[in-house]
């Protein structure tokens, strides 16, 4: 799914216009050494070379990025197997690929900005903001009408933290641990417009919004808020924003298949009392300091174990995963939680063998090659 159209699609929104509840994934990929695993500022030559793909693929705002769209599909799975395709033929013209939210060892310096307009744009208004490249996952779910988009988005907005957290797969930034399970979070707090909006009261409140704020910060369209959340109106979807890149194609189909089942759940049903934004903000910092091992905040305010509102979450939508046929891939989230999530498994790597060792491990993870896991914890 890509912002094709010259218009800012408000007026005349594109909902229904697809499959209710079709999806799309797109994932932001590292271009790197294949055996190294340092990054190269390598897109231009690396998509003159792939040829055709199953899914699409695109350069990035960093020349060492290249994000995959895959089609509009009908579950997650379908659309995880088409950019696992994808990655395989981008691996045919000989670089060498990373899934992280953010690359472990590069230099603050060390990406180049992608020679297009908008990207320059980009640089322009942001400074410095962007010298640090991350890896983003982004999941659409196609949206029946404007309604059930502001209803799906009000409940999504409630789970970010949750998202969030199980996704957190960038614990190292630099050259050294953050500390942090998600530095990719972090580094984008530095952009504008990167948190999380309030709840929408219904369709003509988001276009009164996108209209105030594209005005305020002298952007030409919605397109230029990097919300962790949000309507497109232009490809009729819902778009969750706030998740790592994953390394394994398998931890992209669980989250993804979360995030389908609660954007179907949430569309037929009008939230009750939306979180503030401050508690939904103190999640996500939560989400990305501590990852799987957060305690995350309900709207009250008392925090929870993430354990405990990741089976809660699925209970809430079991007759949608039920309806999606979503079980097999949420099953792998038991897995994921358990290893310590991405950045968990990043750092019993890195704790044990180093830098280098991390940077081959997620080099054959991210192509398809799985080495052994480590053993748990005493």
């Amino acid at each position: 799914m890509s912002d094709s159209r010259s218009d800012d699609g408000l007026t005349n929104p594109a909902f229904g216009n697809e499959r209710p509840f079709s999806v799309g994934i797109e994932e932001e990929l590292f271009l790197v050494d294949p055996l190294s695993g340092a990054l190269n500022n390598s897109s231009a030559a690396v998509l003159a070379r792939v040829g055709s793909s199953p899914a699409q693929v695109e350069r990035e705002l960093h020349a060492c990025q290249v994000e995959l769209i895959s089609p509009v599909s009908r579950t997650a799975a379908e659309a995880t197997a088409t950019l696992q395709r994808t990655r395989r033929a981008l691996l045919g013209t000989g670089t060498g690929l990373l899934g992280a939210g953010t690359h472990p060892s590069a230099s603050e310096t060390s990406a180049e900005i992608t020679d297009k307009e908008r990207y320059e744009q980009i640089r322009e208004l942001l400074g410095d903001a962007v010298l640090t490249p991350v890896g983003g996952l982004h999941v659409h779910v196609g949206m029946a009408s404007a309604r059930a988009a502001v209803r799906a988005y009000n409940g999504l907005r409630e789970h970010l933290p949750l998202l969030q957290a199980l996704s957190a797969n960038s614990p190292l930034r630099h050259g050294r641990d953050t500390g942090l399970a998600s530095a990719r979070e972090v580094t984008l707090r530095g952009w504008p417009r990167s948190g999380v909006p309030r709840a929408l009261e219904g369709y003509d409140d988001f276009c009164a919004l996108a209209a105030l704020m594209t005005r305020a910060a002298d952007v030409p369209d919605y397109t230029w808020f990097w919300w962790k959340l949000r309507p497109h109106p232009r490809l009729g979807t819902v778009e969750v924003r706030s998740l790592d890149a994953q390394t394994r194609s398998q931890d992209t189909a669980a989250l993804a298949a979360l995030v389908h089942c609660l954007a179907h759940h949430h569309a037929e049903r009008d939230l009750p009392a939306p979180s503030p934004p401050e508690v939904v903000e103190e999640g996500l910092f939560r989400a990305a300091r501590f990852g799987v091992r957060a305690e995350l905040p309900d709207a009250g305010g008392e925090l929870h174990p993430l354990s405990e509102v990741l089976a809660t979450t699925l209970e809430l939508c079991a007759d949608s995963v039920a309806e999606l046929g979503c079980a097999a891939e949420l099953e792998t989230l038991g897995a994921l939680v358990a290893d310590g999530g991405g950045a968990g498994r990043q750092r019993a790597i890195y704790e044990v063998a180093g830098m280098q060792s991390l940077l081959r491990a997620l080099v054959e993870i991210t192509a398809g090659s799985e080495p052994p896991r480590a053993p748990p914890d005493p």
